[in-house]
Formats: structure tokens, C-alpha cells, sequence
């Protein structure tokens, strides 16, 4: 569904990282965590193209994303302010499947990632582990958000400037020992990151899921822009392209071609 929605908050979370909620309804009613929206920026009408945005939060009828600055269309939306209107489209793409009984959510985010499994600590029942990964202490986002929600949160930074100095996949043994092994990973960063925790998962034998959400042009699988390999029984090479947009963004760690 394509929405007109109004922006009823723009706030700076830290240094380039903003927060934007719109009031969209119908949106918000029909989200689940894991999918995504394609904006329309305002005051960007030399560029038709809408930008693709995580869900943060769907609550109470307000649609929550958090973006960083990072190209002409995210600089142009950070100059939007609240009641000016945008086109939405969404929601979009496949969404995190609930564990099975028993089992505990470890969430495994690099930066602004954190944004995409927000929605599972808001949402589902079963309370889990959040593995948050950063450069430096200022890409560190939502960690109170996540521990309002009763997650236990662990974070890293290559700088060692918050938490454990290192990577967020040496985390990971730790969460698993924490867990007995009775975990399903659910993950969104960038794709270094993912393919890491990817293959981790396979040799742990831990059920994964995976938001590998490439660049995206139309949004609805009509471009073939942001296809991603998955394996394929039935192709000689053993993997085929898929869309991301449509058949993904989240996709099971276990079809991933990690070549």
C-alpha cells in the first residue's frame, strides 16, 4: 500500500543518526518485524526513485524509522520537519519468524541495524539476548530502548570505546553458552558482518536469520537491483539470484550462498 503520512517528529539520536516518526495507520497495522518501508523524500523530485527504510517501531498507529546520513537522499530527508507530508509505501518484504517455544531470541546488530530488530523486543513475548556491534561509542544506538523491553544488552566496539573491545561475533559464543544452545539468531548489519554470523550459525547448528537488505531501487521486484546469491538445487552452479526486496529481506542463514 502507498500512504500519504504526515512527520510528527524528527529528532538527532547521535552525530549523523537521526529518528523520524510519521503518523501512518495503515502502515502500522499491517507491519511486522522485519520489513521494511520505501520512502519518498521530500523536496528530492530530481530523484523518482524512493529510499528503502527498516521499521523501527509500529506502535500506537506511529511508523518509527532511524536512518544516518550517508547520500544525497538521507541529507535531503534530514531537512524534513514535522507536519510536512511523505509517500510511503509498505509494508514491504518478508518478516523475522517467532522461535519455537523454548527457544531464546539473540539479536546480533552492526550500527544502525539495531533498528530492524527493535520491533521483535517491542513485540514478541519471549525476551532474549541484543549483540550490538560498532566502530566507535557514537554508532551505539537504542541499547536503552532495548533494555526498557527487558533484553539483556551486550555491546562491542572496535575502539573498545563502549563494552568489549573487538568484534560483535566474538560475543557470540558467550550468548550461545548463555542460552544452552537453545537460541535462534536474528541479525541485520552490514553484509561482512552477516556472512560471519551466517557460517557461525551453520557450524554452531543454530537456527539464523538474516535481513540482507542490498540496495534497493524500485522496491517491489521489478529492477533485479538488489538481487543477493541463495543456493539453488537446481542451478549447475549451485546458487541463483534473489530479490531482495521481495523474496527477502530476511532471509534463513541456512539458504544463504556464502561463496
Amino acid at each position: 500500500m502507498i500512504s500519504d503520512c504526515k512527520i510528527i517528529s524528527h529528532e538527532v539520536i547521535s552525530r549523523d543518526y537521526r529518528k523520524i516518526r510519521f503518523h501512518a495507520p495503515e502502515i502500522c497495522r499491517a507491519a511486522k518485524p522485519g520489513q521494511f518501508v520505501h520512502v519518498q523524500i521530500p523536496s528530492l523530485s530530481d530523484r523518482i526513485l524512493r529510499r528503502p527504510f527498516s521499521i523501527c517501531d509500529m506502535e500506537d498507529d506511529v511508523l518509527t524509522i532511524v536512518y544516518k546520513i550517508v547520500g544525497v537522499g538521507t541529507a535531503r530527508l534530514a531537512d524534513a520537519v514535522p507536519g510536512m507530508m511523505c509517500s510511503i509505501m509498505g509494508p514491504l518484504g518478508t518478516f523475522f519468524p517467532e522461535p519455537e517455544e523454548g527457544k531464546i531470541p539473540v539479536l546480533i546488530d552492526g550500527g544502525y541495524g539495531a533498528a530492524a530488530t527493535l520491533p521483535i523486543a517491542r513485540r514478541w513475548k519471549q525476551k532474549g539476548i541484543l549483540l550490538l556491534g560498532a566502530r566507535t561509542q557514537d554508532d551505539v544506538l537504542l541499547t536503552e530502548e532495548y533494555k526498557a523491553c527487558g533484553y539483556d544488552v551486550r555491546v562491542a566496539t572496535q575502539d573498545g570505546s563502549v563494552g568489549t573491545k573487538g568484534l560483535v561475533t566474538e560475543l557470540i559464543p558467550g550468548a550461545i553458552a548463555d542460552t544452552n544452545g537453545k537460541c535462534v539468531f536474528y541479525s541485520c548489519g552490514p553484509n561482512g558482518m552477516l556472512m560471519a554470523v551466517g557460517k557461525l550459525s551453520l557450524e554452531q547448528n543454530v537456527e539464523c536469520y538474516l535481513t540482507l537488505d542490498h540496495q534497493m531501487c524500485c522496491g517491489v521486484g521489478a529492477c533485479f537491483a538488489c538481487v543477493v546469491k541463495v543456493k539453488s538445487d537446481s542451478s549447475p552452479d549451485g546458487w541463483r539470484y534473489s530479490r531482495s526486496c521481495c523474496e527477502g529481506p530476511v532471509y534463513p542463514a541456512k539458504e544463504v550462498w556464502y561463496a
